[in-house]
Formats: C-alpha cells, structure tokens, sequence
C-alpha cells in the first residue's frame, strides 16, 4: 500500500508526459491561430488548427487516465491552455461579432474566481483542483460556437446570439457549481487535517474521477 501511494506521488510529480506536451502544442498554436485570422484573413487554417486544438485536449485527458500520467502540472497546465486558447479565440472573434466581448468577459471573470480559490486551496491543502464534468461540458459547447463563427463567417444574427447566450448560461452555471463545491472544501479545511471522507474524495477528485467531482459533499457533523 505505502509503494502505491510513493508511485502515485511521483506519478503527480512528473514534468515531462505525453498529455503536458500535448497541452504545450496547445499553447503553440495560439498565436498561429491569431496571425492566421486576424493577419492572414484565412479562417479556414485558422479554423483548422482550432480543431486539432479541440482534439489535442481530449487526447491529452484520456491518454494521462488510461496510462496514469496524471500529474500535479498538467492539471494546472491543461486548464490553461483551455482558457488561454478560448479568450484569444474569442478577442479575434470581436471583431466580426461584437456580441462575442460577453462570453469573453464571463469567461475571464469566473477564471480570475477559481484561480484565487485555487491559490488558496493549494496552500491550505496542497492539492491541485482538477476540473469537473460541467467544465468540460463549458470548454466543449464553447470550443463549438467558436469554430461555427470561424467557418461560418457569415452566419445569422439570430443564430449567433442563441449560440452565444448558451455559452453564458452555461459558463455562469459552472462557475456557480465550482463554488459549491471548492468554497465549503477550503472552510472545512481550516478546522480539519485532511483525514476522513473529505481527503478521500479529494483522492478520488486529483485521479480525475468525474463521479466523485460530482457528486462532491461535505459529511454532516452529528448533533449532540
């Protein structure tokens, strides 16, 4: 038991993994995408490596679970080239579609939140927060209404603003669920050493359980 867990640890402390790589291609790509739509005015190129942005980030997930390359950078560095790849995206987007500004700025707003929640959280607890399923569900939609308007420059008005008022009903959901779940954790945390069902979870939550994120709760204390 005390081996799995040292190879586990040393499994989080790993640096140099196929699915980091991946989410450095990511990061790579952003400002060729950049110069490729707004310099080049080519937004089929642009489109394209939009797409295997988007698959780059699924391939990286499912490869770091099914050969445990799951570690402490990559779920620090995954998001960030999520988010880094959407807001550049989106500022390109502004220009042809000024509604575009409204996902941005919800975007950035509930990132800037959970990154000071997260601080705090690793240095109250050590751990790395791991995005949950109605993240991904976010990253997904959004990555789709992007490349819509990448390819479809010219489509309609009212399509546009359905597509964009579901990425912000659906950001703003998420960021509402990340704070029922994080914010109780880091009070809890603060009376507790970390023992019991909560750092159970919070195992299962740093494996990339999906279930376990959740169905995320506190135990309730017995009344006396």
């Amino acid at each position: 038991m005390k081996k799995r867990l040292s190879r586990e640890k040393d499994d989080r402390g790993r640096v140099i993994t196929i699915p980091n790589l991946l989410s450095l291609l990511r990061l790579c790509l952003i400002p060729v995408i950049v110069w490729l739509y707004l310099v080049r005015g080519n937004q089929f190129a642009a489109g394209c490596l939009m797409v295997l942005s988007g698959l780059t980030d699924v391939m990286d997930g499912r490869i770091a679970r099914r050969f445990h390359m799951v570690s402490d950078l990559g779920k620090a560095l995954d998001p960030i080239a999520d988010k880094a790849t959407q807001a550049a995206v989106l500022i390109c987007l502004i220009a042809k579609f000024p509604l575009m500004v409204l996902p941005l700025i919800f975007l950035l707003g509930k990132e800037l939140c959970m990154a000071v929640i997260g601080i705090l959280l690793i240095r109250k607890t050590g751990e790395v927060p791991q995005a949950c399923w109605h993240g991904k569900v976010v990253t997904a939609v959004l990555y789709t209404v992007m490349i819509c308007h990448v390819f479809w420059w010219k489509i309609p008005q009212g399509l546009s603003v359905v597509l964009i008022v579901i990425c912000l009903l659906l950001i703003g959901t998420s960021g509402i669920l990340y704070l029922c779940q994080y914010v109780p954790l880091l009070c809890q945390k603060n009376h507790s050493s970390g023992s019991g069902p909560v750092s159970a979870r919070s195992e299962n939550i740093e494996r990339g359980d999906d279930n376990a994120c959740a169905d995320f709760q506190l135990p309730h204390r017995e009344r006396t």
